[in-house]
């Protein structure tokens, strides 16, 4: 079984000249139920298939599995998504011994940029970047498959 243990961040600074590369992402939802979802996703010229479990109590570990896809397959399965799609750039920042991915968000969830760190436990020590704004794990209103529902520009200021 696979486990994605990660913390998710804002982003209160300026990452990019730290950055190593960036590839732009478009997916979308054929589920997100709570407690699941199953994700497709176009990054770069490569196709995936994800589907995930539940987060535990602090929103820091869940089931995860991924699979690559046919590019074609891919694009084929985004007409059967949920209504709302995920565009953003992820800019690969390495720091403190970890690569961080910094998603910077376009289309209806323009303005919001996140921040996040994949660990190996839940415990693991990291350092924190100076650009590292305010933690948002398991803040669900910063999930992907809910920001296909309510974007990040229809929040209230």
């Amino acid at each position: 079984m696979a486990i994605e243990i990660e913390r998710k961040f804002l982003v209160a600074g300026d990452f990019m000249p730290e950055t190593v590369g960036s590839t732009r992402i478009v997916q979308g939802y054929i589920c997100s139920q709570p407690g699941r979802t199953v994700r497709v996703r176009v990054r770069g010229e490569k196709g995936f298939l994800t589907v995930k479990g539940a987060s535990d109590e602090k929103g820091l570990s869940r089931q995860e599995f991924e699979w690559q896809i046919p590019l074609a397959d891919a694009e084929r399965l985004m007409t059967l998504c949920e209504p709302g799609v995920i565009e953003k750039e992820r800019y690969l920042v390495p720091h403190g011994g970890h690569t961080w991915e910094v998603d910077v968000f376009h289309g209806a969830n323009e303005g919001l940029t996140l921040a996040e760190i994949e660990l190996s436990s839940e415990d693991e020590p990291f350092e924190r970047p100076s650009w590292l704004g305010k933690e948002v794990t398991g803040d669900r209103r910063y999930y992907n498959s809910t920001l296909t529902k309510q974007p990040f520009n229809k929040w209230n200021p």
